[in-house]
């Protein structure tokens, strides 16, 4: 379970967390949502252990992050972390070296479902491209945990289907726990378990997708606009 209680981040005097509280339980698909700046990205670090919180605590499975959950959590980031001049083998190799829980069969299969060549070169790939690259390099570790932030960003329908597919075949087969910050509602809906809307640091919505869509008879976008009214008043 991953467990965070009254975070505190503050960065340049902008609070980014805000007596953030939550907990996810093990074996879900957790989706995160909120405006641009909502604290959704700086959440995910905390918890993969980039950075650290001013006030408050995380616990992972007892943990606190760091070099001991470092092989319980792998994340994804939203922006390019890999030296554009760096083929896909590179990377993949990185990877290997790096982590022990690294699964070459995994990333071998996941190279055929993507449509994925070794041998292509970051810097040259389109942005759909680098997304199943990056999506391979996450995956292909057997973790525990999985933190995605922002998966679909800026790319086409069709990639952003075939991620999702590949999101919730993964969770099918590892059972693994998913957090994933997206503007993508729509091509997100049905995978999720849980939800939780985030406004200016803030918890403002969480619960499950379907026992809150039935409550309030409406649909998850409606959800989450809802919040966002509400937390602009």
């Amino acid at each position: 379970m991953i467990i965070m209680d009254r975070a505190v981040k503050t960065f340049d005097k902008q609070k980014a967390l805000d007596d953030l509280s939550f907990a996810v339980k093990e074996g879900c698909i957790v989706g995160i949502f909120g405006t641009n700046g909502a604290g959704k990205s700086t959440a995910l670090k905390a918890i993969a252990g980039l950075l650290r919180l001013d006030r408050g605590d995380i616990t992972i499975d007892g943990k606190r992050p760091g070099l001991a959950t470092r092989g319980l959590v792998t994340y994804l980031p939203d922006t390019d972390v890999w030296y554009p001049w760096m083929k896909l083998s590179d990377a993949m190799r990185y990877m290997k070296d790096i982590y022990w829980d690294w699964d070459e069969g995994k990333a071998a299969s996941l190279l055929d479902f993507f449509g994925l060549q070794k041998q292509a070169v970051m810097q040259d790939a389109s942005k759909g491209t680098r997304a199943k690259m990056k999506l391979l390099l996450a995956l292909s570790r057997q973790a525990k945990y999985l933190l995605l932030d922002e998966p679909f960003a800026g790319i086409d329908p069709f990639a952003r289907e075939q991620i999702a597919q590949a999101i919730v075949e993964d969770f099918m087969d590892e059972g693994q726990t998913i957090l994933v910050t997206t503007h993508e509602v729509l091509e997100v809906e049905t995978m999720l378990d849980d939800i939780m809307f985030i406004h200016e640091g803030k918890l403002l919505l969480q619960g499950h997708v379907e026992t809150l869509k039935q409550e309030r008879h409406m649909s998850l976008m409606d959800l989450l606009k809802e919040a966002h009214e509400g937390a602009r008043i």
